[in-house]
């Protein structure tokens, strides 16, 4: 491969480049007349240093597993992540650049996964793509402990991030913190953009700590640079790639708005466009042309284009080394294809335990069960929960637990911590070779809201196993008790949810899950024991892969109700069937587990099961009402919680919520009356 010398980088040619970064991001956002331009450049020194000199990546193939990783947390700045990406060359044209923000374009106001080539994660919600680094920075010790060999270190790159002052202000940053020290990821490099300037002004309006003793406090290492010395961020790059055993913060102190006569240091420039006299007044006092707007010069064109052919000169190296291993290590090769393809073996549903009629189990611990069993069979499986393992059954029994320095564990402790947990999922998924999963009590999925909204947004294949899925969490009484929460996942567009009846349904609930690419699944599952249901009598469980199925009276001809419910409501469900039927009435009876793998079923198979212009409907279960009406047509109703719950032995609950076959048959036998006068 012929080498392109741009001729000698000086002190000039940097600032030219550096300043051909502020120039583009200025432009896009004036031309948008919307965006961050005060982020862009102010960071532009010290990350084109890190892009230009450290950061291992490949243009030509944005998906390289050896990649380091850049997570762009303080997402506002996007400007700075786009303007990097086209100079290097990744298929984003200037075209785009002049597009921000726009409809259809390639350079959204915050970076989308999926959306840009080159973006690891979408980013914007300040914390989250801190916790999103974390978590990839944990996928690189897991995979190099799985994989490497003396002389083979496939696995071997870093994950960095520009964080901002908000980004260390919202409390997942601290979780994730703390989770990172605790493991020791020392190939976790983060630099803190410390502007001091907020939306509304000064940080010393509501942040006045000392950043880096809190950093040191949760185990990293901390170093301090002026944020446009580039010789002080090499040096501090390279002492920050040297310590292996502690992630870096490396505090750059910076100018927001960096060269602008009138907006520099100012909040002015967070958030708005600096204005066309100020942009121009800005790029004369940076010496860079005023026109034509977006302009490169050829001899920054010709600095990145060489180091992108470097840069593919050490893909290159690597793709040489991948083969060699590849040849050493063939059944370690034929398991890094099934990591990375995400691969199921093919007998993996004849590995999944049985479940006995007659039986009671908790849906929570028939998923134990079936985890110990997928365990076995998934190698890539890795996951755990927040301090909760013991009650949600999460724990891998026969392997070990991730700590630091010893990183071939499959069990992860995330503390009490909830959020963090959630945006490190994000982390390990986004990585690509593992399959996440993390658990937590249902009422407590509040806590991780934000991350698994950019988890259903990016599409990730996380598994989150929701356990005491009800008021049937009994004495823990109304603070425990999920009433509104899954109803707030079935409004998460991309995220399904599934409910199980029984410890079967479980079973196929878990490998639905892991056969769906294409976003995150919620497993809701109960606390109290559920009877295992005889299928002999009932339809099988595979139903669930529908979303919905006749479970009972599929033989009944015209119904004159049909009972739709969900999780442990099914049971009840069943009883009612009988003692409507004791009354003369006929009822059948739908399972539904989820209602999104049902939407998508084909119209013939859906009105199969719940018929538009059908019978009565009624709809129970415990939690909230908001969305079961569209299933239940002019004449339905809902038998749920619209309230909070209260403390009490669970079957105290169900009566004085009318969660009984008695109540619900009275319910239903009502209905029916009242329609037939």
């Amino acid at each position: 491969m012929k080498d392109i010398k741009p001729g000698p980088i000086t002190k000039e040619l940097e600032e030219l480049a550096v300043n051909t970064i502020r120039a583009l991001s200025m432009d896009a956002v004036q031309k948008a007349n919307s965006g961050h331009p005060g982020l862009p450049m102010g960071a532009a020194d010290f990350v084109y240093v890190l892009w230009m000199d450290f950061l291992k990546h490949n243009p030509e193939d944005p998906h390289w597993p050896d990649r380091d990783r850049f997570v762009l947390s303080a997402g506002h700045g996007s400007m700075l992540l786009y303007s990097l990406l086209h100079l290097f060359g990744y298929d984003l044209p200037l075209e785009e650049l002049k597009q921000f923000r726009q409809w259809g374009s390639r350079t959204p106001g915050h970076p989308e996964f999926g959306h840009t080539p080159g973006v690891e994660t979408t980013a914007g919600p300040l914390g989250q793509g801190f916790g999103h680094g974390v978590g990839m920075a944990l996928a690189e010790r897991v995979m190099a402990a799985h994989f490497n060999e003396p002389g083979y270190e496939i696995v071997d790159h870093f994950t960095y991030g520009l964080v901002s002052d908000g980004d260390l202000m919202e409390g997942v940053s601290s979780e994730a913190a703390s989770l990172a020290g605790h493991w020791g990821l020392g190939k976790l490099i983060y630099i803190y953009d410390d502007n001091k300037i907020t939306i509304e002004g000064s940080t010393e309006l509501a942040f006045s700590e000392d950043v880096g003793k809190r950093f040191e406090a949760y185990r990293w290492q901390v170093l301090e640079i002026d944020g446009h010395d580039h010789e002080e961020m090499r040096r501090a790059l390279r002492t920050a790639k040297e310590e292996r055993h502690r992630p870096s913060l490396i505090i750059a102190h910076t100018h927001i708005a960096k060269g602008s006569p009138g907006k520099q240091d100012s909040a002015k420039a967070h958030g708005e466009p600096l204005g066309e006299d100020e942009v121009k007044l800005t790029k004369k006092n940076l010496g860079f042309p005023l026109k034509p707007l977006f302009f490169v010069p050829q001899e920054v064109r010709s600095l990145f284009d060489c180091r992108r052919r470097e840069l593919e000169k050490k893909a290159s190296l690597w793709k040489e080394l991948f083969s060699s291993w590849r040849k050493a290590f063939p059944e370690k090769a034929q398991l890094w294809a099934k990591f990375m393809e995400r691969k199921l073996p093919d007998d993996l549903e004849e590995k999944i335990p049985q479940f006995k009629a007659g039986k009671s189990t908790a849906t929570r611990s028939a998923s134990g069960e079936v985890l110990q069993a997928l365990a076995e069979e998934l190698p890539n499986l890795i996951g755990g929960s927040a301090d909760l393992a013991p009650s949600t059954k999460t724990i891998m029994k026969k392997f070990s637990s991730i700590k630091q320095g010893d990183f071939s564990g499959r069990n992860l402790h995330f503390g009490i911590r909830e959020h963090a947990m959630g945006a490190i999922l994000n982390g390990l998924s986004l990585h690509g070779g593992l399959i996440p999963y993390g658990s937590t009590f249902l009422v407590f999925s509040d806590y991780m809201r934000p991350s698994l909204r950019l988890a259903a947004m990016m599409r990730c294949p996380v598994i989150y196993l929701y356990t005491h899925d009800s008021i049937f969490v009994g004495e823990d009484g109304p603070t425990h008790q999920p009433v509104e929460h899954i109803a707030a996942l079935r409004t998460i567009p991309n995220m399904t949810v599934i409910r199980p009846a029984d410890a079967t349904e479980t079973a196929v609930a878990w490998l639905v899950a892991l056969k769906r690419q294409e976003g995150p699944v919620a497993l809701i599952l109960s606390r109290q024991n559920l009877p295992i249901l005889d299928r002999t009598r009932l339809a099988p469980a595979e139903g669930l892969r529908r979303g919905a199925y006749i479970i009972s009276g599929w033989d009944i001809q015209s119904p004159d109700i049909i009972l739709i419910a969900s999780g442990s409501e099914v049971h009840i469900a069943l009883e009612a069937q009988d003692l409507v039927a004791a009354q003369g009435r006929t009822a059948r009876v739908v399972s539904m587990p989820s209602w999104e793998i049902f939407d998508i079923q084909p119209e013939e198979y859906k009105e199969s099961v719940i018929p538009s212009a059908g019978p009565l409907r009624l709809a129970i279960e415990a939690g909230r009402s908001q969305g079961w009406h569209r299933y239940l047509g002019q004449f339905g109703d809902v038998i749920t919680v619209e309230q909070f719950g209260a403390s009490a032995p669970y079957n105290v609950l169900a009566e004085k919520f009318g969660f009984t076959a008695e109540g619900v048959a009275s319910h239903a036998l009502r209905m029916i009356n009242d329609f037939r006068k």
